[in-house]
């Protein structure tokens, strides 16, 4: 079948023309459409309290995320917390790191940060074992995180400071599309929220990682365009392949 309209359940790129989003739109001549289906909304600090989690009982906090940052701070904030600094701060990536910085002043001997993978990180996290970690999330975690740290008897605490819940998306025609694309668990769950009677038929499904095309397959749908793979590390490179074949037949 040609493809001709497709639906992202992200955001729109900034700057659309020049992201490969929009060389994928020049290049094959097909209607891209920007959704979220999903929110994220922060607990409350009365909800909070009800998990018995005392952030001041921490050393360090371990982020996996802008997100994890952001409604820590938050919630610190909200219930009037301060953070000593002799606190240690654990990031997943350079660039939650860098993030942070929007709330801590940086120095080396308490910021550190892994490369994008958390095994990366959980090396730095084996060094400072001493320490009693805090590990702010969602309420939809990755289990295998917390089985790493549990494996390797890291002395922490999970904290749940913010939900993903489903977008609400009322407005949006969903048969109208070729292609559904996903990004995560959480959105494959949006989707039946919003559209409980979905019924795939000959709507093509992208999933991006091994959790997100896991669910796509518990809910009953065949993934047609997967990443990463080899020949495709990025959703846009596996569409541009599955449209270079496709559309041509």
């Amino acid at each position: 079948m040609k493809v001709k309209n497709i639906l992202i359940s992200q955001p729109q790129p900034a700057d659309l023309e020049r992201s490969p989003y929009g060389e994928l739109k020049q290049k094959h001549k097909v209607k891209l459409d920007f959704r979220k289906f999903i929110k994220i909304e922060g607990v409350t600090a009365s909800e909070f309290r009800k998990d018995k989690v005392y952030i001041q009982d921490h050393t360090a906090i371990i982020f996996t995320s802008r997100n994890a940052v952001d409604h820590f701070f938050r919630i610190s904030r909200d219930m009037r917390v301060e953070i000593p600094d002799t606190m240690k701060y654990f990031c997943i990536s350079e660039a939650t790191a860098f993030y942070l910085q929007k709330y801590v002043q940086f120095r080396k001997r308490k910021i550190f940060n892994g490369k994008q993978n958390f095994n990366d990180l959980l090396e730095l996290i084996k060094k400072h074992k001493d320490e009693k970690f805090l590990l702010p999330c969602s309420d939809i975690h990755k289990l295998s995180l917390i089985k790493i740290l549990d494996e390797n008897k890291i002395n922490y605490t999970k904290a749940v400071i913010y939900q993903t819940l489903a977008s609400d998306l009322s407005d949006v025609n969903i048969n109208e599309y070729d292609l559904l694309v996903f990004f995560s668990p959480a959105g494959v769950k949006s989707l039946f929220k919003n559209f409980p009677d979905f019924k795939q038929n000959s709507t093509l499904i992208g999933g991006f990682g091994p959790t997100t095309i896991k669910a796509l397959k518990d809910n009953g749908l065949n993934v047609d365009v997967l990443a990463p793979t080899k020949t495709a590390l990025s959703m846009t490179v596996a569409i541009d392949q599955y449209l270079q074949k496709g559309n041509k037949k």
